[in-house]
C-alpha cells in the first residue's frame, strides 16, 4: 500500500542544519507546506551571540543522569496562553567574544554556498595570511544568508519551540509555544512530516561529584559549563579548575593560561582521560597548566577540590567544565535517545519505523556544515518520494552492523575516518534530481578531508610554537628572580 503524498513538512531548528534542509526541501518543488520552528529569535543555532549573561546552573543531580530537559506541561485546551515558563530550556549558545571555528571553512561550507573569506587579524597572527578559521560572526552572518535568500525567511517562525510532536494517525501534530514579552501562547498545527535539525550540543553534561551543589550555592556562579564560558575576562585572578580534555575545555584553559589572565597554574583534570583524537592533548601541555587526575570531591567550605590521587587544589574561586552535552528531545517523547543517539536512524538520517520523521545533524564531530547537505537533500528525497530507499531489513542490517563495528554509544555517530564512504552513500540513496528539480549533491572530494585534518594540524602547530615560547619566558622569568636573590 503506498503513501499518501508528503505536502505539509515541519522543520524543527533553524542552525545550519535546518538552513540548508529549508532549501533542500524547497527545491524539490513538491511542498505546499514548508514550515520552520526557531525557539531563538534569529537563525544561526549554536553559532548566535547571546546578549544576556548565561544563568546559573541548578540541579546538578539531573545534569548529571541526563534527565535535566523534560517535556513542559502542555495546557488541556489549545489554543492557550499561560505565564512565561521560567523552567531552564538550555537555549543559550556556546559563542564568546573573540571564538572562532576550529576547523577549516572548506568542509564546513555547503557544496554550492562558499562560507566568506573574512578573517580576523588574531587569526592571521596565529595562522598567516592564509588563514582557514573564520571569527563566529561570519558564520551566523552565513546562516542567516542562507535562510534570508528566496524569501525562505517567510517560513520561519521565531521565538517558536515545539514542545510536543506526536503522530495522530496519518499525521503529525506539533504542539507549540511562542514567547511573548509578558506570556507565552500556545497552539498546534499539523503535517504529514517532520525534520529533526535542531542539534545536539545544547543541554550541559556535568558528572556527578559530590559537594559541587554546594560549592555553587556558595558563590553563584563559580561553577560553569563551557558552554557559559563568555571569555577570560571574568576569570581575571581567579584560581581556576577546568575539567574536561577535549576541544572545549583545552581551549578554555588555554586561553586562560596563556593570557595569564587566571592565577596561574590553570588547573586541568585531564590525568587518565583520553583527549580529543583530532586535535591531541598539546594545549594542556602549556607551562602554566598544570594537569591533575579525577576529581573526587568538593568541599564547600574550605573551597578545596580533592583529587582522586589524594592531593587537593585549594582556595578554588571557578570550575568551569567542559565535559560535552547531553542529547535532548523532550518534543518527542515516543522516539528514544539510547547512550547519545537515536536507534533505528538509517544512515543517521531516516527513521526506520516511520520515514516521515527525518534527521538532519544527528552525527558526532566531523566535515559538518557540509554533512548536513547531504543528509538533507537525502531527507528531502525521501519526502518527496523519489529517494532510493532500501527495505527495512536492510536498514536494520546496517544499523546492527555498525553496532558491530562502532559499538552502541556515541561512537555509533561518529562518521570519521569513513567519510568519503558515508557521503558516496548517501548521495547514491538521494539519487541525481528529476528534470532539474532538487538539489544536486556532487561526488565527495578528498581535499574536503585533507582540509580538514590540516587545519587539526595548524592547531596542534600553533600550540606546540606557543607553548615554546611560553616555556622561554618562564624559564627567563625564573632566572630573573634568582638573580634578584642574589
Amino acid at each position: 500500500m503506498s503513501r499518501p503524498p508528503i505536502k505539509r513538512v515541519a522543520v524543527i531548528g533553524a542552525g545550519p542544519a535546518g538552513a540548508i534542509a529549508i532549501d533542500a526541501l524547497a527545491q524539490e518543488k513538491t511542498f505546499n507546506i514548508i514550515r520552520v520552528f526557531e525557539r531563538r529569535e534569529e537563525a544561526g543555532g549554536c553559532w548566535i551571540g547571546d546578549k544576556a549573561r548565561p544563568p546559573t546552573l541548578t540541579n546538578f543531580p539531573s545534569l548529571a543522569n541526563r534527565t535535566a530537559d523534560t517535556l513542559l506541561p502542555i495546557p488541556p485546551k489549545l489554543p492557550a496562553q499561560t505565564p512565561k515558563s521560567d523552567r531552564p530550556r538550555f537555549t543559550e549558545s556556546s559563542v564568546y567574544p573573540y571564538l572562532e571555528t576550529n576547523v577549516d571553512h572548506l568542509p564546513m561550507s555547503f557544496s554550492q554556498e562558499p562560507i566568506p573569506a573574512d578573517k580576523t587579524d588574531k587569526s592571521i597572527a596565529l595562522h598567516g595570511p592564509e588563514t582557514p578559521f573564520r571569527h563566529w560572526t561570519v558564520m551566523q552572518r552565513y546562516i542567516k544568508s542562507l535562510i534570508e535568500r528566496n524569501n525562505y525567511e517567510d517560513l520561519v517562525s521565531y521565538n517558536t519551540t515545539v514542545e510536543l510532536a506526536e503522530k495522530v494517525g496519518t499525521e503529525w501534530k506539533l504542539v507549540l509555544r511562542k514567547e511573548g514579552k509578558e506570556k507565552d501562547y500556545w497552539w498546534t498545527e499539523y503535517f504529514d512530516a517532520v525534520v529533526v535539525a535542531s542539534g545536539h550540543y545544547w543541554v550541559p553534561y556535568i558528572p556527578a561529584i559530590d559537594g559541587l551543589d554546594e560549592f555553587e550555592k556558595g558563590r553563584p556562579g563559580s561553577v560553569i559549563h563551557s558552554k557559559h564560558f563568555r571569555g577570560r575576562g571574568y576569570f581575571k585572578n581567579k584560581r581556576v579548575v577546568v575539567v574536561g580534555a577535549s576541544v572545549s575545555a583545552a581551549d578554555i584553559a588555554y586561553d586562560l593560561a596563556h593570557s595569564k589572565t587566571a592565577d596561574l597554574p590553570v588547573h586541568t583534570i585531564t590525568i587518565g582521560h583520553a583527549a580529543n583524537g583530532y586535535f591531541g592533548g598539546g594545549a594542556f601541555e602549556h607551562p602554566r597548566i598544570q594537569q591533575h587526575p579525577s576529581i573526587k570531591s568538593v568541599c564547600p567550605k574550605t573551597r578545596t577540590v580533592h583529587l582522586a590521587d589524594g592531593k587537593s587544589i585549594l582556595n578554588v574561586d571557578s570550575i568551569i567544565f567542559g565535559t560535552g552535552y547531553t542529547w535532548t528531545m523532550p518534543f518527542l517523547p515516543n522516539v528514544e535517545i539510547r547512550n547519545n543517539r537515536v536507534p533505528e536512524l538509517y544512515q543517521h538520517v531516516v527513521y526506520q519505523r516511520d520515514p516521515t520523521l527525518l534527521f538532519v545533524g544527528a552525527v558526532g564531530a566531523g566535515l559538518t556544515f557540509k554533512i548536513f547537505e547531504w543528509q538533507a537533500v537525502l531527507a528531502a528525497r525521501v519526502l518527496a518520494g523519489r529517494a532510493n530507499l532500501p527495505s527495512v531489513e536492510v536498514m536494520k542490517e546496517w544499523e546492527e552492523k555498525r553496532i558491530k563495528a562502532r559499538g552502541d554509544g556515541v561512537k555509533f555517530t561518529l562518521v570519521f575516518p569513513d567519510f568519503e564512504e558515508y557521503f558516496e552513500d548517501v548521495r547514491r540513496l538521494a539519487g541525481e534530481p528529476e528534470n532539474g528539480v532538487g538539489r544536486r549533491l556532487p561526488k565527495f572530494q578528498r581535499e574536503w578531508f585533507r582540509a580538514f585534518m590540516d587545519g587539526h594540524e595548524l592547531r596542534k602547530d600553533m600550540w606546540r610554537r606557543l607553548n615554546k615560547e611560553a616555556r622561554e619566558e618562564e624559564e627567563q622569568r625564573e632566572k630573573g628572580a634568582v638573580k634578584a636573590k642574589l
